[in-house]
């Protein structure tokens, strides 16, 4: 093995969880020539997160040096559903909502992406197949192989239901990387099963096996489970510069050991207290993201709110119906926050709501209308919106 390919190979496993075959990355890089590196998307949400820009950093890296990502976007796997981490069965998504998800990815991607050496594919191109293609494909792995997965075995002991298009999902995943002649396939932590299949697959075809890597998966604003839309704890890469940079503000200070390597590459800085910690971190996102102007005015926003408590200079409206001239606080937070109107009574109970910085009495839960309009309504420490009356 050449030096190089190890020393590229070490470079590019640094904060990986698996690179397997062992030995195999180092291989493939000695070839000489340009990868086709693997990473398949099935659009089940309209936004991009900092979780999964763990995984496009780290094809970025494969892009640097000279090999070509093969972006899957799985608009055919999407109406399946990835069992992987799953305790029950994933609702099966509509074809409108699907095809809306996957005209984001591409756009979002390319924050972290080089376009130069992007291939965008979908594997509907090679899914809608025959059914003596279909036979095939399932011809190559048991029954046993699939059940074996840990959350598949987890759910057959505890008798709940798998369906038998879940069951189908690791097969086409790995047919994937046959359609394309993968030489990498990339993925979460939780991907490592799938990932696996896809080389046993690629082998009953004739094909030289892929190499798998999986990284690790990021924890969310919550500090407990994986950053998520579902769990509501991430941060999306086309927010708002303010919004990034305050939610990365309110992560735990025990987040910082693993959001600096797997965002930033890098340690935290031993000299840095947390909190100059978190700014610096919040700086360089918003910077990736958006711009260095915008990382400073995200900065002096948060400092203005969350250190000066001032109010922000500029708030988007609520335009709400005057009526009989009473106000409903539950009804107007509801309608300006998107949030039910159970939520907002538990909000105002906790002395969660202000109007011009000053605390609602969580026993009042109608406002006379003067007493409201024009006023800046704040729900929690970040969420603003100021009232109009029309």
């Amino acid at each position: 093995m050449d030096r190089g390919s190890t020393e590229a190979a070490a470079w590019l496993t640094r904060n990986a969880v698996d690179c397997l075959p062992e030995g195999g990355l180092e291989a493939k890089l000695a070839a000489a020539r340009p990868l086709r590196v693997k990473l398949g998307i099935d659009p089940t949400a309209p936004d991009i997160h900092l979780g999964f820009s763990v995984v496009l950093q780290k094809l970025r890296e494969f892009q640097d040096l000279g090999h070509v990502v093969v972006l899957i976007v799985g608009d055919y796997t999407a109406r399946v559903g990835d069992p992987s981490g799953r305790s029950t069965t994933r609702p099966v998504l509509g074809d409108a909502e699907i095809a809306a998800n996957a005209r984001t990815f591409h756009k979002q991607a390319l924050k972290v992406l080089d376009s130069e050496r992007l291939e965008l594919r979908h594997n509907s191109e090679w899914l809608d197949m025959r059914m003596p293609e279909l036979f095939r494909l399932l011809s190559t792995t048991t029954v046993a192989q699939v059940t074996e997965r840990d959350d598949f075995a987890k759910r057959l002991a505890a008798g709940l239901p798998i369906s038998m298009l879940e069951l189908l999902y690791p097969l086409l995943q790995g047919f994937d990387s046959v359609a394309v002649r993968a030489d990498v396939e990339l993925g979460g932590a939780d991907q490592k099963f799938n990932l696996l299949l896809g080389r046993d697959i690629q082998r009953a075809y004739g094909q030289p096996e892929q190499v798998i890597l999986t990284v690790p998966l990021l924890t969310g604003t919550d500090g407990e489970r994986k950053m998520s839309k579902s769990f509501g704890n991430y941060i999306g890469v086309t927010e708002a510069a303010e919004d990034m940079y305050g939610k990365t503000m309110s992560i735990p200070d025990r987040s910082l050991a693993e959001w600096y390597p797997l965002l930033l590459g890098e340690p935290v800085a031993a000299e840095l207290e947390p909190m100059d910690a978190k700014r610096a971190l919040a700086r360089r996102l918003v910077e990736r993201f958006h711009s260095a102007q915008a990382a400073r005015e995200a900065e002096a926003a948060f400092d203005r709110v969350h250190v000066r408590h001032e109010l922000p200079e500029e708030v988007e409206p609520i335009h709400w119906q005057r009526g009989s001239g009473e106000i409903h606080l539950p009804a107007l937070l509801a309608g300006a926050f998107e949030i039910s109107t159970s939520e907002a009574r538990r909000s105002l109970a906790q002395g969660g709501v202000r109007l011009d910085g000053t605390v609602i009495d969580g026993g009042r839960l109608d406002l006379r209308a003067g007493e409201v309009d024009g006023k800046i309504l704040q729900l929690g420490k970040r969420r603003f919106k100021r009232v109009e009356l029309v």
